[in-house]
C-alpha cells in the first residue's frame, strides 16, 4: 500500500507541476501581449508567483516562499515606477508595446531550436540514487547564502535601494530659491 500511495502522490505532484508550468508560460506570454504596463507587471507577477508555487510543490519551501515574497515586492515597486514614469501606463492610448516583431520571432525560434538541440544531444549523467531530504537541502542552501554569498546579496540589495531613492529624488520637482 505504501508504494502505491507514493506513486499516486508523485503522479499528482507531476500533474500539478504541469498545470502550474503551463500557467506560468501563459502569464509570461501575456506580459508581452498587453499594451498596459500595469497589466504587464501584474502578469509578470503572476508568472513569477506560479514559479514560487512550483518550488513549493517540489518541496523546496524556502525557495518557494522566497520567490513569492521577492517577486510580489519587486513587481509592486515596478508597477508603481512604471505608472510614475510611463506616458501611457494604462494602455488606453495607441501605444504599441511590441517592437521589431519579425526579428524577435526569428530570434525566439532560433533560441528555442538551440535549446532543444542542446537538451537532446547532451550527455546526461545517471540519475542520482541518493537525494538529501528537503530539510537538508534547505539547510545547505541557507548555509550557502549566509556564508559565501551573503556579501553579494547585501551589496545587490543596497544598490537596488540606492537606485530607488535616487530615481524618486530625480522625479521630485526642483525649486530654485531665486524664483521666489
Amino acid at each position: 500500500m505504501g508504494g502505491n500511495f507514493i506513486i499516486v502522490m508523485n503522479i499528482i505532484r507531476l500533474s500539478i507541476l504541469i498545470i502550474l508550468g503551463l500557467g506560468a508560460i501563459w502569464f509570461a506570454w501575456r506580459v508581452f501581449m498587453t499594451s498596459s504596463m500595469v497589466r504587464s507587471a501584474l502578469s509578470l507577477l503572476a508568472s513569477m508567483a506560479i514559479l514560487g508555487m512550483m518550488f513549493l510543490v517540489m518541496e523546496a519551501e524556502f525557495l518557494g516562499v522566497l520567490q513569492i515574497m521577492m517577486m510580489a515586492t519587486e513587481m509592486s515597486i515596478m508597477a508603481i515606477f512604471m505608472m510614475m514614469y510611463m506616458m501611457d501606463p494604462g494602455g488606453m492610448g495607441n501605444m504599441d508595446m511590441s517592437h521589431q516583431k519579425k526579428l524577435s520571432i526569428g530570434t525566439s525560434l532560433v533560441a528555442g531550436a538551440m535549446v532543444i538541440v542542446a537538451v537532446s544531444f547532451s550527455n546526461w549523467e545517471t540519475i542520482a540514487t541518493e537525494v538529501p531530504t528537503p530539510a537538508k537541502q534547505n539547510y545547505d542552501l541557507g548555509m550557502e547564502l549566509m556564508k559565501r554569498s551573503m556579501m553579494i546579496f547585501e551589496t545587490a540589495g543596497t544598490s537596488i535601494l540606492v537606485a530607488m531613492i535616487v530615481s524618486t529624488a530625480t522625479a521630485l520637482p526642483f525649486k530654485n530659491k531665486k524664483d521666489d
